[in-house]
């Protein structure tokens, strides 16, 4: 963070100095008083089960240099103390003012599934040419992303930040602080349908990422989404569209996938390139082309972007994959949606050569009233490309166990209660050769089945 003063803080904010002097300064931006580092700025966040005001004391010992209230305290604090009416409020605003101080191109990233992933392909294909700031973790929230916002200095020559949204309101309110002169879409899915209640209203709220291009900035969309596609010449931007599709500006053509790797031609106009990228599934070929066309639009030559994807490295718990006791794993555990889960499907089988491919499923959160449907659904898609085994975990995926064996009753399918129970079972039917998929949405926490696999020492007969 570039510093900045106690008095642009509160001007950016509205803020009322309760205590210290404006010309204290700020060097960093913490919500969490278990990180706070000398020079630090606390904004203590009110939470549905805790208030992080109570911490103020301990912020300030371990060395903040200010802190926002919301509240009025009965004595003033030994430092310099705005209060402000909603301390989250505060925190986006000075994320939106700290924003414009800086003229770097920033890209915005959402959809419902792939967003990390086409976040790093992006930094990856930048960083041939470039000097990037990327989203770190799950920073992408109406918490994290001004946190992200914050790191922006003046030796980066780019950002890449990833926005996720689950309810209305949201993108509107990331896009105003991250301001994207670039966003990409990488699809519109069913993922947080439960709280938006239809796939047309997650594509009304992820397309405000849009909401700050202006005459000047490019929107990046996958022309070959159902939802995205019919909007071609309907929106106020300039768009360019990435798919397989003739239609799409920038189209992947001659692809090959490997066991290891993924590799392609981005035809552009009357360019075509070949890139190689240490990725695997056909997902991962639109999640690259993204890339390429952001990074070609940003003024790198194809030689850097190549060497910058290159390089790229895939994130943990997302289409990780290790061996075991004689099997090969994917660990996908991070999260799941319908949408995500048939894509790591299809890496599953195809990756299966002469061993099985063995799923192991947890619930599908979020998904409202269509929860049952949509895990019976990808259940019978399960059965339906050839999966041999399937383990599932949770009072939903009851529905997929159901449609994976209305599909094909032959289908090996155990249904288990918890994950302990589900690698206990999957040590009893594995065989040497086998394919595992882990699967499963953030809270069935299925990295504990992954954990238990790495930790296997057995080999299987």
């Amino acid at each position: 963070m570039q510093p900045i003063t106690a008095d642009q803080i509160a001007k950016a904010i509205d803020g009322r100095f309760m205590a210290g002097s404006p010309e204290t300064v700020v060097s960093s931006v913490s919500i969490n008083s278990r990180e706070i580092a000398p020079g630090a700025l606390f904004v203590p966040i009110v939470g549905e089960r805790v208030d992080a005001h109570q911490f103020i004391p301990a912020a300030l010992e371990a060395g903040a240099a200010a802190t926002l209230t919301q509240k009025a305290l009965t004595t003033a604090p030994q430092c310099c103390c705005i209060q402000v009416k909603d301390t989250k409020e505060a925190l986006q605003a000075l994320a939106r003012w700290y924003r414009g101080q800086f003229t770097l191109p920033v890209v915005g990233i959402t959809g419902s599934v792939g967003k990390s992933t086409t976040k790093e392909m992006v930094a990856s294909a930048l960083s041939g040419g470039k000097k990037v700031l990327k989203t770190a973790g799950n920073y992408n929230s109406q918490l994290g992303l001004p946190l992200m916002i914050f790191q922006i200095e003046n030796s980066y020559d780019a950002a890449v930040l990833e926005m996720g949204m689950s309810d209305f309101g949201e993108m509107a309110r990331l896009s105003a602080m991250a301001k994207p002169s670039r966003a990409v879409v990488t699809n519109i899915g069913t993922s947080h349908i439960g709280q938006l209640g239809s796939r047309e209203n997650i594509r009304s709220e992820k397309l405000h990422i849009a909401d700050y291009l202006g005459d000047t900035g490019t929107a990046f969309l996958n022309g070959d989404d159902d939802m995205l596609a019919p909007l071609r010449g309907q929106l106020p931007y300039r768009c360019q569209w990435y798919g397989r599709s003739p239609a799409c500006d920038w189209q992947a053509r001659d692809i090959q996938l490997s066991g290891s790797s993924i590799s392609f031609s981005a035809c552009y106009q009357s360019m075509q390139e070949r890139f190689h990228v240490p990725a695997v599934g056909m997902h991962n070929v639109y999640n690259a082309l993204a890339a390429v066309a952001v990074a070609w639009d940003m003024g790198l030559s194809m030689a850097q972007i190549r060497a910058g994807l290159a390089g790229y490295q895939g994130l943990s718990m997302r289409q990780q994959i290790f061996e075991a006791g004689g099997i090969r794993v994917i660990d996908d555990s991070y999260n799941s949606s319908p949408d995500a889960l048939k894509s790591s499907l299809d890496v599953l089988v195809s990756l299966a050569g002469q061993g099985r491919p063995i799923a192991v499923l947890a619930d599908m959160l979020e998904l409202g009233e269509i929860s049952a449907q949509a895990h019976e659904a990808c259940g019978r898609y399960a059965a339906r490309i050839g999966v041999q085994a399937l383990i599932t975990v949770g009072n939903q995926a009851a529905h997929l166990a159901r449609g994976a064996q209305e599909e094909n009753n032959a289908l090996e399918v155990h249904q288990c209660a918890n994950n302990q129970e589900a690698f206990a079972q999957l040590q009893r039917i594995a065989q040497s050769g086998d394919i595992v998929l882990v699967k499963g949405s953030r809270g069935m926490k299925t990295d504990e089945i992954v954990s238990a696999i790495r930790q296997w020492k057995g080999q299987m007969d």
